[in-house]
């Protein structure tokens, strides 16, 4: 089997599986490195991105706890920013252990997400980060800071919302694809990136979280990867989830995606977004593949049963 450039998206249990300290986040991080060094050592070139919500989430709590005039809680972009930072670090340090035998070299790279300020999410967000508040709670802080937005997320509390444009472009590309053709394992685009506008001749953070499957696609277009493999929670995907009538998903094409999401198959919150990501990957790269399974089921990669492939 020829090697392929594969763009992997790691799921959140890739990193955080309920203990959120450093040394179990850490352990996580080491198990995935494993995994993902078995694919290396059969000769693909693999450029990673991973989630960071919980990261952000605990970091937003740790920052609003200290905040104060003299030390001011930071803005949502600047925690994506810290939060890229020490996942690429794990990430990187356990991939260099794992590969601790060969040549390659592991290279993380902070990552600024171009988006529109046009965006339509600018004006409606919607995506829930940090702690939840009881409604009165949510109404007092509103009172205080008329720019922030908290809305009910699922009868569990109130939470803030923050925009969650659409991603245009990875600014860092030309570094990126620069490592890639050296041979570097590249980790980049985590969290979605962090969502920058282009003014002028400036790039400016601006406060959002962009969906971390939208970014990897995109990040795959634009490192012309052969392959987009989505780690989740769970083997394959399935229509009818949680129902009698739950189907497990092998193999389909682009047109079948359309018609699946047309039927609102798939959860907004969960696997919408990366069935969206796998259709636009596959539609954008012809003789291009996306494969959604989960970390344990990748031991079976590159056998009949690998999990949901999807083809244009």
């Amino acid at each position: 089997m020829m090697g392929k450039r594969i763009v992997v998206a790691l799921g959140g249990n890739a990193i955080l599986d309920g203990d959120p300290s450093y040394a179990a986040q850490k352990t996580a991080v080491d198990q995935t490195a494993k995994a993902l060094a078995q694919l290396v050592k059969q000769g693909h070139q693999l450029i990673v991105t991973h989630g960071n919500g919980p990261q952000v989430g605990n970091l937003l709590l740790q920052q609003l706890a200290a905040d104060s005039k003299k030390n001011p809680a930071l803005p949502i972009d600047t925690l994506g920013a810290m939060t890229q930072g020490s996942i690429g670090y794990w990430l990187q340090n356990s991939l260099q252990t794992a590969l601790s035998d060969s040549n390659v070299q592991v290279a993380a790279i902070v990552t600024q997400t171009i988006v529109d300020e046009a965006d339509s999410a600018f004006k409606s967000p919607s995506k829930p980060v940090g702690p939840f508040y009881t409604a009165e709670e949510a109404q007092t802080l509103m009172a205080q800071n008329p720019k922030l937005t908290y809305k009910e997320d699922a009868g569990r509390g109130w939470r803030r919302v923050v925009p969650s444009p659409l991603p245009i472009a990875i600014a860092e590309i030309p570094i990126i694809k620069q490592l890639v053709a050296a041979g570097t394992i590249v980790i980049a685009g985590g969290g979605g990136g962090i969502p920058v506008a282009r003014r002028q001749k400036k790039l400016v953070g601006l406060e959002g979280v962009i969906d971390k499957d939208f970014t990897a696609e995109k990040l795959a277009e634009q490192v012309e990867a052969d392959e987009l493999l989505i780690l989740t929670a769970v083997d394959h995907v399935y229509t009818g989830f949680g129902t009698p009538e739950q189907r497990q998903l092998t193999q389909v094409t682009a047109a079948n995606v359309t018609d699946l999401i047309k039927s609102h198959e798939f959860a907004a919150g969960s696997m919408l977004p990366k069935m969206i990501a796998a259709k636009n990957f596959v539609t954008s790269r012809p003789n291009g593949r996306t494969v959604i399974t989960s970390l344990d089921n990748l031991k079976y990669y590159g056998t009949g049963d690998m999990g949901t492939i999807i083809e244009r």
